[in-house]
């Protein structure tokens, strides 16, 4: 059948005139298989997917590092002006890539495959990141947050230890209708709260405890005098008695620890460094010659706490050959489920938890009855 010119031309602009079939000049149309289109629009799509910047972060298993080994040659922890003893096996820190966020944004290729891929998670950068922080300063606060972290590990491992270093809490800020705004100042130094030493959060804790919410007195060191103000405690959210005040550390240790792992920031190695001192600071092998990660945060006085990523730390730490993981009890909602195969996680609050677990692995022990996170 041959197409016929129509009997009125057709309303358009430019009308496309129809050739009779086999007319000279006829112009034939291309036809395409639906396959070929089909494909064509898939890579068309791959093409944008991958340069098209979108606001999310993705998060994937980082690598791991040994805190009783070298990196590059160099002790992870170096002790100087105290025995310090070479060590066995593994006690890894964890790490995370993160994809996105100030100064890069992921790709929808990117995002496809995260999504595809169990060991991954995707956030909203919102989520990770606080609206208008930069680049700069991500890593000036992760920076930070790794001194902080490190020097906070060797007040635990000394604790732990009964090795005797000076402590100090100085007064950094207040929180909003804080009882002691007035009455104390930023960079005083604490000396006691109701007649107690207050040289540790613990000692705070337990003097604001003891308070129950009455008047306390409280010595501070300001300059070249010790004023003593009378301040009354608030309630928080989790009904302990509080002052209201940020704390900072400082500590003068009687030996240098150093911990040579520049290319990693953030405070959820301070578990991990911990118990990397520990070891060092004594004979024989913590481990038993296995191989053990983890992560958590730490407080100068031994306490473990939660962080972030752990799923992926999970999976990297099984990639990398461990067989046990340390887990903080505060994370034990994002462990469960997310466990990798032959991979055991026991969950852990204190320095004192994890040298108990390590120690059970080492010397082959029951670690079915150690605390372990559960559905709830």
């Amino acid at each position: 059948m041959s197409e016929q010119f129509p009997a009125t031309p057709p309303a358009q602009p430019y009308p496309t005139p129809a050739w009779p079939e086999g007319a000279p000049g006829r112009r034939r149309r291309r036809r395409f298989p639906l396959g070929a289109v089909l494909w064509g629009l898939f890579f068309v799509v791959l093409a944008l997917g991958s340069l098209v910047p979108l606001p999310y972060v993705v998060e994937s298993p980082g690598p791991t590092y040994n805190t009783i080994g070298s990196v590059e040659n160099k002790k992870v922890i170096q002790v100087s002006g105290h025995e310090s003893f070479a060590a066995q096996g593994n006690l890894d820190l964890t790490t995370v890539y993160v994809s996105g966020g100030p100064g890069g944004r992921v790709t929808g290729f990117e995002l496809i495959q995260a999504f595809l891929d169990p060991s991954k998670a995707v956030y909203d950068e919102d989520q990770i990141f606080p609206k208008g922080t930069t680049k700069e300063e991500s890593q000036k606060e992760n920076a930070l947050a790794m001194t902080s972290s490190q020097e906070n590990a060797t007040a635990a491992a000394l604790g732990a230890l009964k090795i005797p270093f000076q402590q100090k809490l100085t007064v950094a800020g207040f929180t909003q209708g804080s009882p002691a705004e007035g009455k104390l100042k930023n960079g005083d130094v604490l000396l006691s709260i109701g007649g107690r030493p207050s040289t540790s959060m613990t000692a705070v804790r337990d003097a604001m405890a003891a308070s129950n919410g009455n008047e306390v007195a409280v010595q501070v060191q300001r300059g070249q005098e010790k004023p003593t103000v009378r301040l009354t405690p608030v309630k928080g959210d989790d009904g302990r008695y509080l002052m209201g005040i940020g704390l900072q550390f400082s500590f003068d240790f009687p030996f240098k620890v150093q911990y040579q792992l520049d290319q990693v920031g953030g405070p959820s190695a301070g578990l991990m460094f911990t118990l990397g001192l520990i070891d060092s600071l004594t004979p024989g092998d913590l481990t038993g010659g296995k191989h053990i990660a983890g992560t958590g945060t730490i407080t100068p006085d031994g306490q473990v706490g939660p962080i972030g990523g752990i799923a992926q730390k999970m999976h990297g730490a099984r990639s990398s050959g461990a067989g046990l993981f340390l887990a903080p009890s505060a994370n034990c909602d994002e462990v469960v489920g997310h466990i990798p195969d032959g991979l055991t996680v026991v969950k852990v609050s204190t320095v004192a938890d994890a040298r108990t677990a390590v120690e059970t692995y080492a010397k082959g022990g029951d670690l079915a009855a150690l605390p372990h996170c559960s559905a709830g």
